[in-house]
């Protein structure tokens, strides 16, 4: 595969994502996972305690501070697809093969 259609191939998977994490995220269940149900179903859901993260302006896949419950959602989700992005091709950029020097 030569760069240019690497970088197209990229590209278009950055747009896949972001239109599922935008938009079609919204109309992800809003029912509790599988943990979160047994664990009212067996009754110790109330002794839950929040994570360390339950404050940051990404916690509960929204934005802190955004109203709109459909937005909130999407842009946390956006955020999370550029995070992700970055840090693996970050990772990528530092493991990947060098090219042979010709001396």
């Amino acid at each position: 595969m030569n760069k240019v259609s690497t970088n197209k191939f990229i590209a278009a998977g950055f747009l896949v994502a972001a239109l599922l994490a935008g938009g079609v995220s919204y109309y992800a269940s809003s029912q509790p996972d599988g943990l979160e149900k047994v664990a009212g179903d067996i009754g110790f859901l109330d002794k839950a305690k929040d994570s360390a993260a339950a404050t940051s302006p990404l916690a509960d896949y929204g934005v802190k501070g955004v109203d709109n419950e459909r937005i909130s959602g999407g842009l946390a989700g956006l955020f999370g697809i550029i995070a992700t992005g970055a840090l693996g091709g970050g990772l990528f950029m530092l493991i990947r093969k060098k090219p042979a020097t010709k001396k």
